[in-house]
């Protein structure tokens, strides 16, 4: 039996900004021997026109659902049994369902081993559900999956599953809950060790899952002589000798959500961790780690005006932010955020992402203070403005780009966030 696995691209070219989906790594292992498996990931190659096998399973997010449905449609019509997974599929099963013969919800780790089972045997079921509990430590990567396939130079790398904030507009907590599971730190180092690149990507949402853990993995991870890329949450930068660690093992940039500097909209969005820090000290203590500091931003919040998104571009280049997005307040289907806006009947369309004039950077919602035109407008002028050549160029003076595989990263970090949102906005989702 040949089964294929896809990874649907938002566009029909390369994504300039696309990393290796660690799913194909977890799926190879648990695939029996005897049992051949393709990966496709349209984020780096074309779909083939004429997909050969025997089922298909396709990975898909919000962004991609629709892409994704008219590929198993084409599919079916084949006669391919198509299983369709991923955080869009996990948050809109029945939706999911009518376009897939099985809809994996959760994890797959306790579901793919059944799903292939009931393929040989041709007793597919409906859906699948995991129990979302596997023990990270037992799960096993196969790298090899991405062998010859071109992606940026930078390898992914679990520590944790989970995150113990619940912002408003995050689906994390909608797929995890309150459940937060880490992998012992010698398993990741052993992770890391066979990996031949020497850029890491923590896939984790919030990598101070569990302190605790997270001094251990620094201590396992220093001798290693890696840099590496994490996410952390803000109250973190308030401890200046914890960041001094992140940077002795390796880190190089931390992506921080910085979301809003308007207290009533952090206090919206429940964003409690932003509204107990004072930015300044964080962004100082960062600085003064000699860690580049990625941050994030949402627009759209109620107390947000046509200005916001300029100020917070203004904030983040004078405050020298290596990296920073200026995102448009997408409501995710599963968040508390979709449910409020849908409950004051503030949404545009019913689904926006099967909305055949939904186009990326358009804003899905009526916001409080301005047009979706202006929402959208603003957000993109941030980012353009943010990533202009002059910009980026006035950045890299206070940037703690020292040394040239720093200022290397820096460069080819900005050029590829430049390119991105130049190739993604106002395209129509799977042109």
């Amino acid at each position: 039996m040949n089964i294929c696995v896809i990874k649907p691209g938002m566009f029909e070219e390369r994504a300039k900004d696309a990393l290796p989906p660690l799913l194909f790594a977890i799926l190879k292992p648990l695939t029996p021997g005897d049992v051949s498996i393709t990966f496709i990931d349209e984020n780096i190659e074309p779909m083939p026109t004429n997909i050969k096998c025997d089922a298909a399973a396709i990975s898909i997010d919000t962004f991609t659902a629709r892409k994704g449905y008219a590929l198993a449609g084409r599919l079916r019509q084949r006669g391919i049994p198509v299983v369709i997974g991923g955080i869009h599929a996990t948050l809109c099963p029945d939706e999911t369902g009518e376009h897939a013969d099985a809809v994996v919800i959760g994890e797959a780790e306790d579901t793919w081993p059944d799903v292939i089972q009931d393929l040989r045997e041709g007793t597919l079921k409906r859906r699948y559900v995991s129990k979302n509990n596997a023990a990270l430590g037992d799960i096993e990567y196969d790298y090899s999956v991405f062998k010859g396939k071109k992606y940026n130079p930078m390898w992914i790398v679990q520590f944790s599953r989970g995150c113990r904030f619940s912002c408003d507009f995050c689906s994390i907590h909608a797929l995890h809950g309150d459940t937060l599971r880490t992998r012992p730190p010698s398993a990741v180092e052993n992770t890391i060790r066979q990996l031949p690149r020497k850029l890491i990507f923590f896939a984790d949402d919030n990598l101070f899952t569990d302190p605790q853990r997270v001094n251990e993995l620094l201590e396992a991870i220093k001798p290693l002589k890696r840099r590496w890329v994490c996410q952390i949450s803000i109250e973190a930068a308030q401890d200046y000798e914890l960041l001094c660690r992140l940077r002795q093992s390796g880190c190089m940039v931390v992506i921080m959500g910085f979301e809003s500097l308007n207290a009533d909209n952090l206090r919206q969005m429940n964003k409690s961790a932003n509204l107990a820090t004072d930015y300044e000290t964080a962004i100082a203590n960062l600085h003064r780690a000699g860690l580049m500091i990625y941050g994030t931003f949402v627009i759209g919040y109620d107390s947000d005006t046509p200005e916001t998104a300029h100020e917070l571009a203004r904030f983040a280049a004078s405050h020298n932010f290596a990296i920073a997005n200026f995102n448009p307040l997408i409501p995710t289907p599963g968040t508390k955020l979709y449910a409020r806006l849908e409950g004051e009947k503030r949404l545009l369309h019913g689904k926006w992402w099967l909305a055949p004039e939904y186009r990326y950077g358009d804003t899905a919602f009526q916001p409080a203070c301005m047009t979706p035109e202006q929402l959208a407008l603003s957000c993109r002028e941030a980012r353009y403005s943010f990533y202009s050549l002059r910009g980026i160029i006035r950045r890299l003076r206070g940037v703690n780009a020292r040394g040239w595989v720093r200022i290397w990263t820096y460069i080819i970090a900005n050029l590829i966030s430049r390119k991105s949102i130049r190739q993604k906005q106002g395209r129509r989702l799977g042109e």
